[in-house]
């Protein structure tokens, strides 16, 4: 053991901090640079290249006011957000709730809810493309047989959101499930009999009980899906490519498009940040309650 300056130096720290080095470096080079990189590139005029060649002010961000499509992508954007979280919170919840209860096949069922969770979300989106295909899918195939008239899910600009947010919905429920399911075998079941006792009904005891007691959880797990939901960049790409004439695009693929087809840099580099601090100011907003939760 060493002694410097009133602090003690071992061994094992140096050597904590050598093993902390590679992961450190990887995280400057790969996230962390070109994270300031786009900062930066928001603020520069870029060329076709990605390199910047002169300061722009706030040009970038001038520019996306004159866009009329712009303001329809922010709102569709946190739309399509607020109702797949909601979906899928709700959906979510339901299945944990079901999945704790005793029943034959319990294990069976908690392995297959995973599936859509466990699978690659670009093939799920794939096998969803062929499953809303009008002439060789198995929906409408399905809805036909049972004498509906269905529409072509992809080519209208509604029913096309609405079939990407399934998509997105179904990927997503699993984790939330799990998630819930787990914070649900945390709860002391001894809390469950004393209120039963006092006469509480199912329903007394899920709001005065698992709620309160689930609300850490909630918290974490919407968090993490409205930040995963906002930027779900595959299932709309892959799907409709933001189609039909962009009324399926939200930021994330908006960006992509302005950025490589367009060939834009600067002001997706702008869309770009303007993302970050929506996520950033959303998650700001979730952690302050969550803590004044915690210290309540």
């Amino acid at each position: 053991m060493m002694y410097k300056k009133g602090k003690i130096w071992t061994t094992e720290s140096r050597l904590a901090y050598l093993l902390l080095l590679p992961a450190a470096v990887f995280l400057i080079v790969f996230m962390f640079y070109p994270i300031v990189f786009v900062i930066l590139m928001s603020f520069f005029k870029v060329n076709k290249l990605g390199n910047l060649v002169g300061f722009f002010g706030t040009g970038n961000f001038e520019s996306l006011l004159k866009l009329p499509e712009f303001g329809s992508v922010i709102v569709r954007s946190c739309l399509w957000t607020a109702l797949a979280v909601a979906a899928k919170t709700a959906i979510g919840l339901v299945i944990a709730l079901l999945l704790n209860v005793e029943f034959k096949g319990r294990k069976l069922a908690r392995t297959l809810i995973i599936i859509p969770w466990a699978s690659s979300i670009p093939i799920s989106a794939m096998l969803w493309q062929w499953t809303y295909n009008n002439d060789f899918g198995l929906l409408n195939y399905t809805l036909r047989f049972l004498g509906f008239n269905p529409p072509v899910w992809l080519a209208f600009p509604r029913s096309a959101f609405f079939a990407n947010m399934w998509v997105d919905i179904w990927c997503g429920i699993p984790f939330m499930a799990l998630v819930f399911l787990a914070g649900l075998q945390a709860i002391p079941q001894e809390l469950y009999e004393a209120a039963e006792v006092d006469g509480a009904t199912s329903l007394f005891k899920f709001r005065f009980v698992t709620l309160p007691l689930l609300g850490g959880v909630l918290t974490v797990a919407t968090l993490l899906s409205i930040l995963w939901t906002f930027n779900d960049f595959n299932v709309i790409y892959i799907l409709t490519k933001g189609g039909p004439a962009n009324s399926t695009d939200i930021l994330i693929t908006y960006i992509y498009k302005y950025a490589f087809q367009y060939i834009k840099f600067g002001p997706s580099a702008a869309m770009a940040v303007i993302t970050f601090v929506i996520l950033m100011v959303v998650s700001i907003f979730y952690a302050r309650n969550y803590f004044r939760e915690g210290v309540q």
